[in-house]
């Protein structure tokens, strides 16, 4: 009976731990997925309301040196993130949005709104082919703004 009840105890072990790992190995990848999707959440809320706020105040060339100098911090910090395999084709979107974000800034900055106009509309062009490719890879930003 000992053996008996031993044996049980051993499989049962067993087959936790391999349940363990099993779990530990597929949810790591989305652990780190999810971490880069909260990052990339922010970076666009930051930048969207930043060209918001600019749009409505486009020939304030003080505000828009600030906000350009905020954009070039956002992309700096997206170029040195860290970007898991499982959202990699997605990252070079999120990458030219900010860039256009930050031109757009540099543009109204030295007095061309209809440049900024053209980099702001490349800007959020490239968020929805960003949210598409997230959303092919099996991923998705939360509604709304961080």
């Amino acid at each position: 009976m000992q053996a008996t009840r031993a044996l049980g105890t051993r499989v049962i072990r067993g087959a936790a731990c391999v349940c363990f790992a099993v779990f530990a190995l597929g949810a790591a990848p989305s652990q780190r997925g999810g971490s880069y999707v909260g990052r990339a959440w922010l970076l666009i809320g930051e930048s969207s309301r930043a060209n918001e706020f600019l749009g409505k105040h486009v020939r304030d060339r003080e505000l828009a040196r600030l906000v350009e100098q905020a954009a070039e911090g956002r992309l700096q910090a997206a170029t040195g993130t860290s970007v898991p395999q499982d959202v990699a084709l997605a990252h070079p979107h999120l990458l030219l949005m900010l860039e256009h974000y930050e031109r757009a800034a540099a543009e109204a900055a030295s007095g061309s709104p209809g440049r900024y106009a053209q980099h702001a509309s490349s800007a959020r062009d490239e968020e929805q082919i960003f949210r598409s490719v997230l959303h092919q890879l099996g991923w998705s930003l939360p509604p709304g703004r961080p």
